[in-house]
């Protein structure tokens, strides 16, 4: 039964006003996280971000039961997934690599999730638009890292941290389909991002952070960008999409994937100063297209359970 049946159907402004809220305040959050590092450390921004996040959302959902120990070991191993090995990913990256490019990059976890699932989860055969999708999305690819003539030749590390990080959250997200969480999902993304956090706390030690961190030069800019991170990042957005997948089908919800990478372009050129070539241009068509296409194609049953979403690599 579909589950639009089972419950009242909602009104249509707020269905626009969810998709609206993910749309465009997801694809916003790139340029964020690279404001936001520009006078704060990456792993103690990060810290800062789910730990604030995560507090709220847990100190709202702990009256509606406890988690068990087994949550919190499942949280831990998403937790160093997702938020901390995906998302810190993209963070420190933009050390080195335009918000737009980095957008881009990590859209094509959904191919991740695509070669992973084939291989050790659900040993789900790629369909032949998966397989068009999945050679289009590393044709994009080629195009962003100046693989032949007129390259923009971006750092190289952080290229490849954020390939290693798209393939971090697709393997947490394939994880996460199985693990054990509490029947509350916004109780599970509190408990994964308390832990990121302590895992971003322990990450910034690690590398010295706290001894580069000088209060009186973090600017406004940047204590604006981790504000709107926690609140409409983490907290409305995230929000906005869980109840989405209540009301909607999962590939309806997936679309946010198709629309970020594109916001990301757009206000890294109109907000951040990031330049646009005609290289970008056509890598944006076609990283977005191969999404599309690998989503949509994935399976016969692609609105079902076995169905494969994309995924957000910043809740």
């Amino acid at each position: 039964m579909n589950r639009m049946s089972q419950h009242t159907v909602p009104a249509r402004w707020r269905v626009i006003a969810a998709f609206a809220a993910v749309y465009l305040i997801w694809g916003s959050t790139y340029l964020a996280m690279r404001f936001a590092i520009e006078t704060i450390p990456p792993f103690l921004m990060g810290a800062v971000r789910y730990l604030g996040a995560g507090a709220l959302l847990y100190a709202i959902t702990r009256r509606r039961g406890a988690p068990t120990r087994l949550h919190w070991r499942d949280a831990l191993i998403v937790g160093a997934l997702l938020p901390f090995g995906g998302n810190g990913g993209v963070i420190w990256s933009q050390q080195f690599v335009p918000s737009s490019i980095a957008a881009l990059i990590v859209a094509t976890a959904s191919l991740w999730m695509v070669l992973l699932n084939w291989v050790r989860g659900d040993r789900v055969r790629p369909t032949l638009g998966v397989i068009l999708g999945i050679g289009l999305g590393l044709f994009g690819i080629a195009l962003l890292v100046g693989i032949g003539e007129g390259g923009m030749n971006y750092n190289p590390i952080g290229i490849i941290v954020l390939l290693f990080a798209a393939l971090a959250w697709a393997s947490g997200s394939l994880y996460s389909r199985r693990a054990h969480t509490p029947a509350d999902p916004l109780q599970a993304t509190a408990l994964q991002m308390l832990v990121a956090s302590g895992l971003f706390i322990i990450a910034g030690i690690a590398t010295g952070e706290p001894q580069r961190v000088r209060l009186d030069l973090v600017s406004q800019r940047s204590l604006f960008a981790v504000g709107y991170l926690i609140v409409f990042g983490s907290l409305i957005a995230y929000s906005a999409y869980v109840w989405i997948l209540r009301v909607s089908t999962p590939t309806r919800a997936s679309t946010y994937a198709f629309v970020n990478p594109v916001i990301a372009v757009f206000l890294g050129w109109a907000l951040g100063g990031e330049t646009i070539t005609p290289r970008t241009i056509i890598a944006t068509i076609a990283i977005v297209v191969a999404v599309a296409l690998i989503v949509t194609q994935q399976s016969p049953a692609r609105d079902g359970a076995s169905a494969i979403a994309p995924v957000k690599m910043d809740e």
